[in-house]
């Protein structure tokens, strides 16, 4: 049952991108030219986003399983470090570049667009040096004889 209900979730999802028009890479860009033929349009998407992922995070806080019944995972870090304003930088300028997120970057593979699987194969790779990275960091160091 819960294999469909993240079926469903992510279904209505991507349509979501496809209607709000995040999925498209033209459109994104055109947002993101400040400088140029500034689109506002997606701004309305994303404040729309905020407060409903707002009233979101500030329900599951009071809650310790989710509505299907699965443990609540919430981010635990409450401060701005180097590492999350390097991560956001990553992110916005692979957004700048090509016009897509990860959420949208799926929705446009799954039809078929080659730019976006690129994109996709770009994403996982980076998140496996991610993963390779972080744990040789937490791997304990050897203790000398």
């Amino acid at each position: 049952m819960r294999i469909v209900n993240a079926f469903i979730c992510g279904l209505v999802f991507g349509i979501g991108l496809i209607l709000s028009g995040m999925a498209n890479p033209a459109k994104v860009l055109g947002f993101l030219d400040l400088a140029g033929r500034w689109d506002p349009s997606l701004a309305f998407v994303m404040a729309g986003a905020i407060v409903v992922g707002a009233i979101g995070f500030r329900l599951a806080r009071a809650r310790r399983v989710s509505v299907l019944g699965a443990p609540m995972h919430l981010p635990a870090a409450s401060r701005v470090d180097l590492r999350l304003v390097g991560g956001s930088l990553l992110f916005g300028a692979g957004w700048g570049l090509a016009g897509l997120c990860p959420g949208p970057a799926l929705v446009n593979a799954g039809s078929g667009e080659p730019r976006a699987w690129i994109f996709v194969g770009a994403m996982v790779a980076g998140m496996a040096l991610h993963a390779a990275i972080e744990s040789l960091r937490h791997r304990p160091k050897p203790s000398l004889p």
